[in-house]
């Protein structure tokens, strides 16, 4: 097969990564907690877990699921956490007990909720009290036989955690009442699993990890298969990518505001800086803007990942631009397309670049990378990283040529393994020789760098011409005064569809008027939007990615 992303690829980044020396995840916590003992690992709220700490509590928690419930291996356990020192301990405690983790998102309804942990048949859920009400409405409905439940403070030191807890509980009331009987708190449960020994496990490369779920915003939502083989092998590509940016640095410390249980920060953050004996600072609570920024300017960090929203959040916020910088080696954006706009303001404040990233859940999830040494932002989402094969290709599977825009398909040893209990979906989007169907449409050049152009589904067609969402933001957010802007179509008589745009306005005077006179000027005619509706805020994922499919259902 023709690569020319190698050409492209910088000095030191190999074309393939060698097999690494870890046969699962577990395998590779176990030796980076012993490694790394005395280094901190995680940072919440002003309290500090050691990977020693991380390792003794993890211990405890796996012989608890272990010996106390009895689970064995391959069992399905979901985790309802934020970015709290609980999850790492939950997670790993997981692994170490043999046990296949179900991240779930707090934010879910109960309908969702359900629908997850029916699909997944998972037995028992770790939990934040601030959810259980939730889960109370469709315990019953599910397989779950096992409920422990945790609050924000439990882990904090004294008082501060005791505070934290009833202030949440008496004064912000964020707990409502709930009712789970046979629930057992983490902490009791970390009591219980000390007095007990712990089994051994043995855990291999086809063992899957994780059933991570994607897919809940077209359809109804479907379980990646992300075997150990999978995750390791990413975690290495990731690693190799960086080309040794972090070698010469012996405080690794990474900003970690975007949710562990999203596939992006668990690998990138969870498992990539615990792979570099890196100290994790984890942002409970990210959308409270001038808290994030104060915990930022707390830190030396030296690494960030986040995406367009949270960048746009941070560099509107009085205050970001005082946080000493001078530490910054690697910022990477992804889970959307980072704009332009908010880009060069990052760099103007920061002075340094933001590195655009593109992956799926499916693909574990880094696929595609922008070089870790550009000097300026680059449109492209990047190059495929190491061991990574990407094609872009026509709807029956033919391959197209340079800047022929179709598309993107991904073939390597992080491609998932498949849907949970979902062939029919999975043969969907899996074509021979293991390539994978992405659903995004792209372009590649002679170079092998990529570009996006939008989803599929969320294209808009005008008089038969497409409109791709993602190029129309990119503008419109560039025009002062806007702070987020989000493209969709609009059924229309005579042209199927028009542009229909929602904008969250940072200057209230802007009005309909101009944003449609701007866009006139930068953009062809069937391209420029027939309607601007103005709303407070924008539907978002849980790691801030616009909702599109909501606004177009309105």
């Amino acid at each position: 097969m023709d690569k020319p992303w190698l050409k492209s690829y910088p000095e030191g980044v190999p074309a393939e990564v060698p097999e690494p020396p870890y046969k699962s995840l577990l395998d590779m916590i176990n030796h980076c907690l012993h490694k790394f003992a005395d280094r901190p690992a995680y940072t919440c709220m002003g309290t500090t877990f050691s990977h020693r700490d991380l390792d003794q509590k993890s211990r405890d928690f796996a012989a608890y699921l272990q010996k106390n419930l009895g689970l064995v291996k391959g069992q399905r356990v979901a985790i309802m956490l934020p970015n709290v020192l609980q999850y790492p301990v939950a997670l790993f405690g997981l692994f170490r007990a043999g046990l296949v983790a179900v991240n779930v998102n707090p934010l879910y309804t109960a309908r969702e909720l359900k629908h997850q942990l029916k699909d997944s048949g998972a037995c028992a859920i770790v939990i934040l009290d601030n959810f259980a009400s939730v889960l109370e409405e469709v315990i019953a409905e599910t397989d779950v036989q096992h409920v422990i439940t945790t609050q924000v403070g439990d882990c904090l030191s004294f008082p501060k955690g005791a505070i934290v807890n009833l202030v949440l509980k008496y004064v912000k009331r964020a707990v409502p009442a709930y009712k789970l009987p046979t629930a057992v708190t983490m902490n009791d449960a970390l009591r219980a699993g000390a007095a007990q020994d712990l089994a051994p496990m043995q855990l291999g490369y086809a063992d899957i990890a994780f059933l991570q779920y994607t897919g809940g915003t077209t359809g109804v939502s479907k379980g990646a298969m992300l075997s150990h083989r999978n995750m390791v092998y990413n975690v290495h590509q990731g690693q190799a990518w960086q080309g040794g940016v972090f070698d010469k640095i012996d405080n690794l410390v990474a900003i970690t505001a975007l949710p562990l249980y999203h596939i992006f920060s668990l690998e990138a953050n969870c498992l990539g800086i615990l792979l570099e004996g890196g100290h994790n600072i984890l942002i409970t609570n990210p959308r409270d803007m001038p808290g994030f920024v104060k915990e930022m300017g707390k830190h030396p960090f030296v690494y960030i990942t986040g995406v367009n929203t949270l960048f746009a959040g941070l560099v509107n916020t009085p205050g970001f631009g005082n946080i000493d910088f001078s530490h910054l080696a690697l910022t990477v954006g992804g889970g959307m397309a980072v704009q332009e706009s908010v880009a060069k303001r990052w760099q103007e404040i920061t002075g340094k670049t933001i590195v655009q990233a593109y992956g799926l859940t499916e693909t574990s999830p880094a696929a595609i990378i922008n070089p870790v040494n550009i000097k300026s932002f680059s449109k492209a989402i990047g190059l495929p990283i190491s061991s990574t094969d990407v094609c872009i290709c026509t709807d029956d599977g033919k391959k197209l040529a340079y800047d022929e825009i179709g598309e993107i398909c991904i073939r390597g040893p992080q491609v998932m393994a498949g849907y949970w209990q979902r062939p029919e979906d999975t043969a969907a989007v899996m074509f021979d020789g293991g390539w994978l169907r992405t659903g995004d449409v792209g372009r590649m050049n002679a170079d092998g760098f990529v570009f996006i152009e939008d989803r599929k589904k969320d294209m808009i067609l005008v008089s038969g011409f497409n409109v791709y969402p993602n190029e129309i933001e990119g503008i419109v957010s560039e025009l002062d005064g806007v702070l987020e802007v989000a493209a969709v179509g609009a059924p229309h008589d005579k042209s199927g569809e028009v542009v229909k745009l929602f904008v969250v306005r940072k200057d209230p005077s802007l009005t309909a008027e101009q944003i449609i006179a701007y866009c006139r000027e930068n953009m062809t005619g069937y391209k420029v939007p027939k309607e601007v509706v103005f709303r407070q805020e924008l539907p978002k994922t849980n790691v801030g990615k616009i909702l599109r499919r909501e606004l177009r259902d309105e």
